[in-house]
């Protein structure tokens, strides 16, 4: 299956016509897979962005040949001649059009405006070759978390909780988003009350709670203790197992051979006709940009359930969707991650802590 990639790319002039440089990020569910940026001599704010736009498409293409991408840009001139909807009159710009649109298949692309303040990576990494802190037509950066973590910047903590027990959790049975929706057990609201004594000592200032039962089951006993109103999100819903739902594994490898083979082997195997693992990382990595955008240098807390968490995990690593089944999430364990809101870097910070 072809793979899907978000691309925020920019570029800069001091002078326009001056020094000029691009910055590209290049995404996969929101886990960054490449930081792009150079310079590119003396040429004018339009340049300079399509050599951004160019350098993301051509790293992307590179991945992989057959990928969808969505490229978000703050440059409305880009964006609409790209899109086909503005004409283009400058032969420069015509040219730069040519090669961008032959790196890649356009009908595998989506060019999208967004206002600048939302492609701040980009505009940074721009800045950043401008200030001369490269001389490398391309660099990647790898490790840049060091020096946040000594610096002025307040991230947005998320805790990411996974709910309490249910009847089906002892036997690990499925139950995904699409099942018999169990609340928790007895057991399930002490590890629920456990977890709030915990979370109610490290004072997070907002509680998203996924839609079902055993969630918000989880979230009414915490929320008693950290004096929040729980706000439903469907962002945080557990995968579907389809026709999966209710057996255990070993039933489901008795019943369903092959679709136990492929399950175990494919991350991009819908388990049961549900959402695939590889999937539910995406749709994670997307929420967690999304909780980090609305509430910058906040902490929210989130219950949610043991796939989601567990596709987080991998988003925060920066590692490859079939890491996801080298993760094990305990119920109502806390998962801590932090996002820079002024670039989106992300870091986990602890995995699957139980306050029982």
């Amino acid at each position: 299956m072809a793979r899907h990639f978000q691309i925020t790319a920019d570029g800069g002039s001091r002078g326009n016509p001056g020094p000029a440089a691009y910055g590209a990020v290049v995404t996969e569910g929101g886990k960054i897979l490449a930081e792009l940026y150079a310079t590119i001599g003396i040429a004018s704010n339009n340049v300079a962005e399509y050599s951004g736009l160019i350098a993301g498409l051509e790293h992307a293409h590179s991945l992989d040949s057959e990928a969808t991408i969505d490229v978000k840009m703050d440059s409305k001139l880009v964006v609409e001649q790209m899109s086909g909807r503005w004409q283009i009159k400058h032969p420069d710009m015509r040219e730069l059009a040519k090669k961008a649109r032959e790196i890649h298949p356009m009908s595998l692309i989506t060019f999208s405006w967004i206002p600048r303040d939302q492609n701040s990576h980009a505009d940074r990494l721009a800045n950043k070759a401008l200030d001369g802190e490269i001389q490398e037509d391309t660099y990647v950066q790898k490790n840049f978390l060091h020096s946040r973590l000594i610096s002025d910047e307040v991230p947005t903590t998320i805790y990411l909780i996974r709910h309490g027990e249910t009847p089906l959790t002892p036997a690990r049975r499925f139950s995904g988003s699409g099942g018999s929706n169990p609340g928790l057990t007895e057991k399930g609201r002490e590890q629920a009350r456990a977890v709030g004594a915990v979370l109610a000592s490290r004072n997070p200032e907002v509680l998203l709670v996924s839609p079902m039962q055993r969630t918000r089951d989880t979230a009414e006993e915490i929320s008693k203790l950290l004096n929040l109103q729980p706000v439903f999100d469907e962002d945080w819903i557990e995968a579907s197992f389809g026709h999966w739902d209710g057996l255990t594994p070993d039933e489901v490898d008795e019943k369903y051979p092959d679709e136990f083979k492929a399950w175990v082997s494919d991350p991009w195997f819908g388990q049961g006709g549900g959402e695939p693992y590889a999937a539910v990382a995406e749709r994670a990595g997307i929420a967690l940009n999304k909780v980090a955008a609305e509430f910058p240098g906040k902490t929210v807390a989130i219950v949610t359930h043991n796939v989601v968490v567990k596709g987080a995990v991998c988003v925060a690593l920066q590692t490859p969707v079939e890491s996801i089944y080298h993760v094990d999430i305990a119920p109502c364990s806390i998962t801590t991650i932090k996002i820079w809101p002024s670039d989106g870097l992300i870091a986990l910070m602890s995995m699957s802590e139980k306050p029982y």
